[in-house]
Order: structure tokens, then sequence, then C-alpha cells
């Protein structure tokens, strides 16, 4: 059985569970209530900032990171179906002997949470949705920019202030640095990056694509009785927040926090504020 760890997230090590013929590698900061993070689109372990986790373990939470089958250090075939997604989340889960988590996902993670509430709701207390697309109509599209940066075999700093900061803002650049310089402060022990093609391959040409099952995704969160928190940033190019408001009483279970002059990634530019929000969220909201 794997242990809890209870060092910080640049130190904390690396473990395997084995599930259905693969190997999945995660990663476990803290104790107290599992939450369960879902990595973005072109993420692996070492694309959430410690500071972040290290705040939510801080508020009573064991986080766990992981990589999807196939990517990083997990091993089996690679997909980025949402429903592959969430039935890694699900094998890691019962491989750790966890009953009912808090289910987070940053950007793509956040679709396969949604797709993980909707087909396994009673493994889940409260779902936390970050810089991620609602389901349903939009009426705000994704920046063409994000789909030419993000399509980039290698994203240099100026890439990600772009994907993840609101470049227009020089707090936020400098936040950018800094969540840089903490994410690079691993220098052991790192995962592997995705591979850029076959993740380029599979971008879709509009917020979720094909792949995400919005209507059923939709009719599911209108009568979830799972709360539901989406904290986003008032600028962000791929998973625009006003969409999440465009939905606004027709989802009786979601709360939105949204950060000014922030972008795709609110928890690296605030992150000791962003877990504060959702360690809020998980204690009050029922």
């Amino acid at each position: 059985m794997a242990t809890t760890s209870v060092t910080g997230a640049v130190s904390t090590p690396t473990e395997w569970v084995e599930r259905r013929g693969r190997r999945l590698a995660f990663r476990s900061v803290g104790t107290g209530t599992p939450l369960v993070l879902c990595t973005r689109f072109r993420g692996n372990l070492d694309s959430w900032d410690p500071a972040f986790l290290d705040a939510l373990a801080a508020r009573g939470f064991r986080v766990i990171t992981f990589d999807y089958s196939g990517l990083g250090l997990s091993t089996g075939p690679r997909s980025y179906a949402l429903t592959a997604l969430a039935d890694d989340a699900l094998d890691l889960i019962d491989a750790l002997g966890l009953d009912r988590v808090v289910l987070g996902g940053w950007s793509l993670g956040g679709l396969a949470a949604q797709v993980f509430l909707v087909t396994h709701p009673q493994r889940v207390s409260h779902a936390v949705l970050i810089g991620s697309g609602p389901p349903g109509p939009t009426v705000k599209s994704p920046e063409p920019l994000f789909f030419e940066t993000a399509s980039h075999a290698e994203n240099s700093f100026e890439d990600e202030v772009i994907l993840f900061f609101e470049p227009a803002s020089p707090a936020s650049v400098e936040a950018a640095r800094a969540s840089a310089a903490r994410i690079a402060a691993r220098t052991t022990d790192r995962s592997v990056p995705v591979p850029a093609d076959w993740a380029v391959a599979h971008m879709a040409s509009r917020p979720a694509g094909p792949i995400f099952p919005a209507e059923a995704v939709l009719a599911a969160l209108r009568t979830t009785t799972v709360p539901i928190l989406h904290v986003g940033g008032d600028h962000d190019v791929s998973f625009p927040v006003e969409n999440w408001y465009a939905l606004s009483g027709q989802l009786p279970t979601v709360q939105l926090v949204t950060f000014p002059r922030a972008g795709h990634g609110p928890q690296h530019q605030f992150p000791v504020a962003a877990a504060a929000h959702i360690a809020a969220f998980v204690a009050e909201a029922r």
C-alpha cells in the first residue's frame, strides 16, 4: 500500500500504484481530507505550483497529483479521451483505498473531473474546477492566441505568461516568474514532458471539442447535489470564465471565484488565496 507523504511538494517522492495492467505515478502531500487533482493539457506531475499544493496541505488536505496513463511517469496506453482520464482518476482512488474524495481538475483536467462527477457521483464529496470550461453553449470563444501558443513544441516563459497569466499586468508577469522558480525548485525525481506532437494532434478547434459530452454533463450539473467550485481568472485565453457566468441560475450547486488581472492558471498566481477559497468551500458547502 502506498504511503502518505508529510513532506513539502518540492521534495515529496513519486510513488506508483498498479491497476489494470499499468502503473500510475502519483505524489501525495499532507494529511487529511483527500483531494485528487487532474492535471491540464500537456501537464504532468511537475506542472503544479508547489506553493499551491503546500497551501492546500496546510489547510488539512491530503493533496494527490498524478500522471495520466502513458504520460509522464505512468505506463499504459495514452489518451486524452475524457472517459480515459476519468478512469485514471478512479483507478488511482480505488488503488489508494479511498472512498469519497474532493475531486479537482485544472483545464482539461476540469473537463475530466466533470465527466467523473457524472459517472461516479457517489465517489465525489466536492468538485473543484480550475480554469476549466462549463458544459453547454458558450458565449465567448477561446482566443486564437491560445491555440497558436499551446501548439508550440516547447513553451518558453513568455508562452507560459500568455497561457496561464495576464501579460498586460506587471504584477501577473512577476507572479509568473515566482511560480516558474518554485516549479523549477524540484531538480530530481521529475516527471517526463508530454510529447508535444502527440498532444497538439489532440487540440480541439473550440473549448471542450467533440470529446466533451456537453449535453449529458449539463443535464447532470443541473440536478446534482454535489457542491462545485470553479476558480478562474478574468482573462482566460483558453476557457473564458464568462461562459460559467452565462449559466448562472441553471447550475444550483456551482460557486464561482474569479481573480482579477489573472489568466488560465489563477492558482499559480494566487496560490495561498486560491487554496484558502477551496478550503472554505469544502468546509462550508454541503
